[in-house]
């Protein structure tokens, strides 16, 4: 993905300075990573798991100044660009096909810990859109446990995860997450859990239409990114997670949708570059 030296967005706000940083915890059996992974990818916010882990060791969470690796500056400077592509895209959509402005999302990057109208964003909570106060929040670090603990490496497989947290603020700028959250409230736990998978499908989808566009509008498309994408979706299914996780997958509990269900849907945004196409609420097959 060609993004070093190219304009970044305005819709950053840098907590990583200022960062809560949680004490250092030792986790034997599936290990802290795999805590992270069951509880961002199976909607359950592990926060406590971990905060009560940390006190039993006697580690504890401060706060206070932060100081930026090199690594970390990249990765801010990276995040930005890959949102100012997004704004790109969807503002040219939004005027294009739906004939209405788009008000692209802050995204809101920090460091071990914030907090946000939504959930304490943390290393368990993975990266999230909170339509409360329609803010993406990622800490990049995660992008680190996707390549190395997911197997989902590249750039552009980074560029996707930051993609799909704004395909949710799409969602929300054309009411359908309301709706769709709304549903889920009033549902059984596994209706509800069968909604959320066809809005992380839809956002999926909505992720390849940025795919399409950055290919084809913005050119920053490089030999291999795609695969990157394709491959990071497939990694993060809920059958997969489940199955390394050391469980059997039980279809009921997904959140996300399977591993063949989250390829195709961005693979079908990326062909067809069409809105329309990424409605998974009235599709007969997901």
């Amino acid at each position: 993905m060609r993004w070093r030296g190219r304009r970044q967005s305005d819709n950053i706000e840098d907590r990583r300075r200022m960062g809560r940083r949680g004490g250092t915890v030792q986790v034997g059996g599936l290990g802290i990573v795999a805590i992270v992974v069951i509880g961002y990818f199976l909607g359950v916010d592990m926060t406590p798991v971990l905060d009560e882990l940390s006190r039993q060791q006697g580690g504890g969470t401060t706060q206070g100044t932060t100081k930026l690796t090199e690594a970390d500056l990249q990765a801010g400077e990276f995040v930005s660009v890959t949102l100012a592509d997004t704004e790109a895209v969807w503002g040219r959509i939004f005027r294009a096909e739906l004939n209405r402005p788009y008000d692209p999302p802050t995204l809101v990057l920090f460091k071990g810990m914030t907090q946000s109208p939504c959930a304490t964003a943390s290393a368990a909570t993975g990266p999230f859109y909170c339509p409360a106060d329609r803010k993406i929040y990622l800490d990049t670090e995660f992008f680190v446990t996707l390549s190395r603990q997911l197997g989902a490496g590249g750039d552009f497989a980074a560029a996707y995860v930051v993609a799909h947290e704004v395909a949710h603020h799409v969602q929300d700028e054309l009411g359908i997450l309301g709706q769709a959250n709304a549903a889920r409230r009033q549902a059984s736990q596994t209706d509800a859990n069968a909604i959320s998978v066809r809005i992380e499908l839809q956002a999926d989808c909505l992720s390849g239409i940025w795919a399409h566009q950055a290919e084809s509008v913005l050119g920053t498309i490089e030999p291999g990114d795609l695969k990157e994408a394709l491959n990071a979706a497939r990694r993060i299914g809920d059958d997969t997670l489940q199955r390394n996780a050391g469980r059997q997958p039980m279809p009921h509990t997904f959140t996300h949708g399977s591993s063949d269900q989250r390829e195709r849907w961005f693979a079908r945004g990326y062909e067809t570059g069409d809105v329309e196409e990424c409605d998974t609420f009235n599709a007969a097959r997901l």
